[in-house]
């Protein structure tokens, strides 16, 4: 069966191709136009993620919400549903398809945080840090994140 939401032969897909799939146990994402479909994640790296979400949710200031299944995108060819994401309440109130992109890595089956800075031309990596070490920033807003809690 074709499915209505394909774009033409040869054309890219883009985050409005998205809103004509179906509503099923698949994660789409995109990326430069290519279509990505995945299950969605197993029982560790669901844990990992609402561990995550606790700590920032108990941390995060007035304003500042935590969330989940919300897709980010910095083009209209790319587009991700990250596990968490942490957004101003206006960022959320613009509504929109998507958010802009987020600045944390979590990579649970290898155990470490990776933490990216928007540059010129992308990102950059700030740090990667592993079990029995400690997060601590004060942007978004202040936190310590000891990775110990989430793995």
């Amino acid at each position: 069966m074709t499915n209505p939401a394909r774009p033409g032969w040869g054309d890219a897909w883009t985050v409005d191709d998205l809103q004509s799939l179906p509503e099923d146990d698949q994660v789409y994402e995109i990326f430069d136009g290519s279509l990505l479909v995945s299950p969605h994640a197993d029982v560790f790296h669901g844990a990992v993620a609402n561990r995550l979400r606790r700590i920032l949710d108990r941390q995060a200031p007035v304003g500042v919400l935590v969330g989940q299944d919300i897709g980010v995108s910095a083009k209209r060819s790319s587009y991700f549903v990250p596990d968490l994401f942490v957004a101003s309440e206006s960022a959320l109130d613009s509504g929109g398809a998507a958010l802009d992109p987020a600045n944390w890595l979590v990579e649970p089956r290898k155990q470490t945080l990776t933490v990216l800075v928007s540059s010129a031309g992308g990102y950059r990596e700030q740090a990667v840090l592993a079990v029995g070490e400690v997060y601590r920033t004060e942007q978004p807003f202040p936190l310590a994140l000891p990775l110990a809690d989430i793995f």
